[in-house]
């Protein structure tokens, strides 16, 4: 099956799921990562799921900086997950999530986790606790761990999206990575996942897209937690895995494209990226 480019067209042949008139009928997203070390990046994934129109907002992060997330993003309700005397996730820090995750529509697990012990613990328990329809987002440290316990996650086929760095994917697969196109692929067969892989969206069904933006500026710290942001608030919207990864990501590069003017080529924040994020979506019609 032929890759498909992503063009604005593409995108508005395409169109996202109308937003609900209430929060909640927007969507309720979970982000579950923070390590005390490294909250940021799960709080840039949360404000680009609300800057995607998801509706309503809870972050999970370590207990030691639980109360400063909910002082710097107060949009968002916040969950202590248990710690341990390093400052990473606890192995059963799970158990903080159960009553968010059953609600949620979307999850993203991954974002600022910094150890793999509980990284894998969160990601071998997420299909338990998730509502039947709830769709995951693994992104960053979960990928890491994410083969470790590839038949824990066998429940989730169908309602996964992944989002590996080169690394990520060679982790997943188990062997080094040389062919985007390919390795999505079989890393989406793997897992019945649809993967963002660089500029490749590949679905378990074979279908790829290409993504046709985007420049190096993008290659910044938290920019990747950004894009997982992105996915999780459309799939928190009622977008489709595939449709979900393949607007994030050019909605993503696109941000991209427009910092790289306004600002430069290298040297813009990940950060800057959330403020665009919306204007984009409305030159998309959406």
């Amino acid at each position: 099956m032929p890759a498909e480019p992503i063009t604005p067209n593409t995108l508005r042949d395409w169109p996202l799921p109308e937003p609900g008139a209430g929060k909640y009928g927007r969507g309720q997203v979970l982000v579950v990562g923070g390590a005390a070390r490294t909250p940021g990046a799960a709080m840039l994934s949360a404000l680009a799921a609300l800057r995607v129109g998801a509706g309503r907002l809870t972050l999970a992060v370590a207990e030691s900086v639980a109360a400063q997330v909910a002082v710097a993003v107060p949009e968002s309700g916040v969950e202590p997950l248990a710690e341990d005397d390093g400052g990473h996730i606890a192995v059963g820090a799970v158990a903080a999530i159960v009553d968010d995750a059953g609600s949620a529509d979307a999850v993203l697990v991954g974002p600022g986790l910094d150890e793999p012990d509980g990284a894998r613990d969160l990601v071998a328990h997420i299909a338990e606790v998730v509502g039947e329809d709830t769709k995951v987002v693994l992104d960053a440290f979960a990928l890491g761990v994410a083969a470790d316990v590839a038949d824990r996650l066998e429940p989730l086929r169908g309602r996964l999206v992944m989002t590996p760095n080169s690394g990520e994917a060679e982790r997943l697969l188990g062997r080094p990575c040389e062919d985007d196109e390919a390795d999505a692929l079989a890393i989406a067969e793997r897992f019945g996942a649809v993967v963002a892989l660089a500029d490749v969206i590949a679905a378990p069904d074979g279908r790829v897209w290409i993504k046709g933006t985007g420049a190096g500026g993008l290659g910044t710290s938290g920019s990747g937690d950004v894009l997982s942001g992105v996915v999780v608030g459309l799939l928190a919207r009622g977008a489709d895995p595939a449709q979900a990864a393949a607007w994030a990501s050019s909605v993503h590069a696109t941000a991209g494209d427009r910092l790289a003017v306004q600002v430069g080529p290298l040297g813009y924040l990940a950060s800057e990226l959330l403020t665009e994020i919306p204007r984009v979506l409305v030159e998309l019609g959406r």
